[in-house]
């Protein structure tokens, strides 16, 4: 996609437009003076390392329970470690187990959550979410599942890194959910065992599929359904030859994501949710879903946006 100029300190230089988003598709960037920022958000480089790794052939499509699914799980434990972050509980692992209806199996599965601290309500959460899990080999081809969901995963660490310096007020959960392929499970199984009031949890900031869109168009699913969330996804300030849409979410003529991903069990739980992803292209769920196939300028751009909604909590989220 579109150039960025990347340096070795990971600082980078954008063009930053102003948007308003209204809910509507054709809602695009307002022509408005245009400015050069610099920013120190994260580590560009590692972002791209991290979704390599998982897509790894070797890792054979990351299908719960399974060889490549540990390996992973093992990977993002050591980063959850590299960046000193602390478990949510006595582990970083919540393992739970369940019998898929589809094939009659049973699955040893396990979400992996870590918890950053807030500075004055620590009982008061944001989980930040993606899904690890992908769909595995299917006659005899490796899904790796690139963009579903190791970009998101690797999102996590970059939001990781931003939080480090711009610490929240809320605690931050960072919630690797497994099973998301086989029934939403893991958010589900995270919900059903949270040893606080569920109203503890303020949203959940779901990414799924933030890697690669032609039309350099990301959307954003949640805010027609919470009046109160439009303050972190209004005026936004985007990446040049960017775009956030707001749509998907049963208020307009488009798929409903509303229950496709782990914002699903988050929302059927009344938790206020932000779900980023983008379009279904050719390569969703299909063995061409590959590295190689993200788009690394739109993706470091979809991060930076995202970190824009996250750095709004602390002022505009109640």
């Amino acid at each position: 996609m579109k150039k960025l100029i990347l340096r070795c300190s990971y600082v980078f230089v954008i063009t930053l437009t102003s948007a308003a988003l209204h809910g509507q598709e054709n809602n695009k960037q307002s022509s408005t003076s245009n400015l050069n920022i610099e920013n120190d958000l994260f580590d560009a480089k590692a972002l791209m390392q991290r979704v390599k790794f998982l897509s790894l052939d070797s890792l054979e499509g990351r299908k719960t329970g399974e060889r490549g699914n540990l390996i992973a799980r093992n990977y993002i434990i050591e980063l959850f470690k590299k960046y000193d972050i602390d478990p949510f509980s006595n582990n970083y692992l919540q393992p739970f187990s369940f019998k898929n209806r589809r094939d009659n199996k049973t699955y040893q599965a396990a979400n992996i959550l870590g918890l950053i601290r807030g500075s004055q309500y620590p009982e008061k959460y944001i989980v930040l979410s993606a899904h690890y899990d992908h769909v595995g080999i299917i006659n005899g081809a490796i899904y790796n599942g690139a963009d579903d969901d190791a970009s998101g995963v690797s999102a996590l660490f970059a939001l990781i890194e931003y939080l480090d310096k711009n610490p929240l007020k809320y605690s931050v959960i960072i919630a690797a959910f497994d099973a998301e392929e086989l029934g939403l499970k893991g958010a589900q199984h995270f919900l059903k065992s949270f040893p606080q009031a569920k109203e503890n949890i303020l949203l959940n900031i779901n990414l799924d599929m933030i890697g690669r869109n032609d039309d350099n168009q990301m959307f954003v699913v949640g805010a027609n359904l919470h009046e109160e969330l439009k303050p972190l996804i209004n005026d936004l300030k985007l990446p040049e030859n960017f775009y956030l849409l707001s749509g998907h979410d049963g208020t307009d003529k488009k798929q409903n994501w509303t229950y496709s991903s782990d914002h699903g069990i988050f929302h059927k739980s009344n938790i206020p949710f932000l779900y980023f992803g983008v379009e279904d292209h050719e390569d969703y769920h299909e063995p061409t879903d590959d590295y190689e196939n993200i788009q690394k300028v739109f993706y470091t751009k979809a991060v930076m946006t995202i970190i824009s909604v996250v750095e709004r909590i602390n002022y505009s989220l109640y």
